[in-house]
């Protein structure tokens, strides 16, 4: 059994890091509740934003012709990766990391190993991991979750509109974590170029009458990088609510058992300091029968 000094050094190192989990849950519950409220607000326009999509598919048919929605021969692969630039938030970082190896070594793997897969990542934990491994990240975003506006996030998304237009690859997948709630993220592998139409309605369903101002094709033409735009945007606050769900659930489960830890350790140290005392008890009475004699 250890001795009373280390069992109280151990029960002020506890108590020091049950200080800082509580802290740390607390932050995060507060910033949850901002990012929640920020994607609940976000998800209805972005619905209405694929509805409006859909109609004008409906309206326009198989003559379509954007960039973004012609699909060509798969070459060249970016995988973008959202996590997080801090750990301590449970397994929100490691099942990025793990569904983007999945993407490279299952889904990809002959593309991977001919040089046509790349890496663009969003997040240090992320980015860290795949560059120390020496993976094909051709760029780091870690600073777009520092201070995150939709500014910052619509540049971001010309940046891979660009990279898919000109020609530089011809498949563009997200990797994130979707906000479902506090306790709750589900991870989402999902293609954002090139742009997949909802399918068109059954043609018994009602559709709706739109009055045209231009034309419709002009205005797809303009919806559709705004709608790629607002889909970048959708899955970084996802992942940033996400993130802090997770972190907050995980600092509250730390804090559980550092209490739990606490109880035990207070338990060990009263055993300890029991046993010391009867030791003492002992000694004296030893000593007091042996000056009798």
């Amino acid at each position: 059994m250890p001795n009373l000094k280390e069992v109280r050094i151990r029960i002020e190192s506890v108590k020091s890091t049950q200080q800082i989990t509580s802290a740390m849950k607390m932050v995060s519950a507060s910033k949850l509740r901002k990012a929640q409220m920020s994607i609940m607000a976000l998800r209805p326009y972005a619905n209405k934003m694929n509805s409006i999509l859909q109609n004008l598919r409906e309206s326009l048919g198989d003559s379509i012709d954007n960039p973004f929605i012609s699909a060509r021969p798969v070459k060249k692969i970016l995988i973008v990766g959202l996590a997080s630039n801090r750990g301590l938030c449970g397994a929100f970082n490691s099942n990025v990391i793990k569904a983007v190896r999945n993407l490279l070594n299952e889904e990809y793997s002959t593309e991977f190993a001919n040089g046509q897969v790349s890496l663009m990542l969003a997040g240090k934990q992320l980015t860290d991991y795949y560059t120390r491994r020496k993976f094909p990240v051709i760029a780091r975003k870690d600073d777009l979750f520092e201070k995150m506006t939709y500014d910052k996030i619509a540049e971001f998304s010309k940046e891979l509109m660009h990279l898919y237009k000109s020609g530089a690859y011809d498949k563009i997948i997200l990797v994130y974590n979707q906000f479902k709630n506090a306790a709750v993220q589900s991870l989402v592998v999902e293609q954002f170029l090139p742009l997949a139409l909802p399918a068109a309605a059954s043609s018994n369903q009602k559709r709706p009458d739109y009055i045209f101002e231009p034309s419709q094709l002009e205005i797809l033409t303009e919806i559709i990088p705004l709608s790629l735009s607002l889909q970048v945007y959708k899955a970084f606050s996802d992942s940033y609510a996400s993130e802090q769900g997770a972190r907050m659930t995980a600092m509250h489960q730390a804090t559980d058992n550092a209490k739990e830890l606490l109880k035990q350790l207070s338990l060990m140290y009263n055993k300890a300091r029991q046993t010391a005392i009867t030791n003492e008890i002992l000694e004296i009475v030893s000593g007091a029968e042996a000056l009798k004699g």
